[in-house]
């Protein structure tokens, strides 16, 4: 098996490609070590001292680092994913691979007489910021729209990115703004 790394734009964090799908639908990120019980391979990684965080796309996974160097932590992250992939385990406990039925159903917040905006918004980010985003080693997806204001949840390397505020500002809210009359701002949550 081989693995592939590429960098991302959060110097903390690393994308680790396995060749091969690890999500079949939908994101899912671990924060913090309680919460990768759910995954034998979430579990794994943050066995690996410095590992912070844990994060699955459609065909990657993206570690941040707490501290340490990769050039230390690489190996024994490489060596937790190939393990897993050897054992034939599943990816979450219950023996599912669909991060969508894991996923904490977060509520979304928009005025009614807004849904039709709210609709270009969500459809702009799904195909045009998404397939960006997750080049990087991340994900966003909307969480509401208010006076003006889109507001987006940022994961996986998009989290604590050093470079997110700019992706935001003048990425994500430009394009908004230029489809989009109604978008004054994008704010992160």
């Amino acid at each position: 098996m081989f693995i592939q790394t590429e960098v991302t734009p959060n110097p903390a964090t690393l994308k680790f490609l396995p060749g091969r799908t690890v999500l079949a639908s939908g994101t899912m990120e671990f924060t913090a070590p309680d919460a990768a019980a759910r995954s034998p391979l979430a579990e794994r990684l943050f066995a690996v001292p410095g590992v912070s965080g844990v994060f699955y796309g459609g065909d990657f996974i993206t570690v941040t680092k707490s501290d340490g160097d990769w050039q230390h932590l690489k190996p024994a992250i490489l060596g937790a994913i190939m393990e897993h992939y050897m054992s034939g385990a599943p990816l979450f406990a219950d023996g599912s691979d669909d991060g969508t039925e894991h996923a904490a159903s977060v509520e979304e917040f928009f005025d009614e007489a807004d849904a039709e905006t709210v609709e270009t918004i969500k459809d702009l980010i799904e195909t045009r910021v998404r397939p960006a985003v997750a080049n990087d080693g991340g994900d966003i997806t909307f969480r509401g729209f208010k006076e003006g204001v889109v507001y987006l949840d940022m994961k996986g390397a998009c989290s604590g990115c050093p470079s997110s505020t700019a992706t935001l500002k003048h990425g994500i809210q430009n394009l908004l703004k230029h489809f989009v009359p109604d978008v004054v701002e994008v704010q992160a949550m």
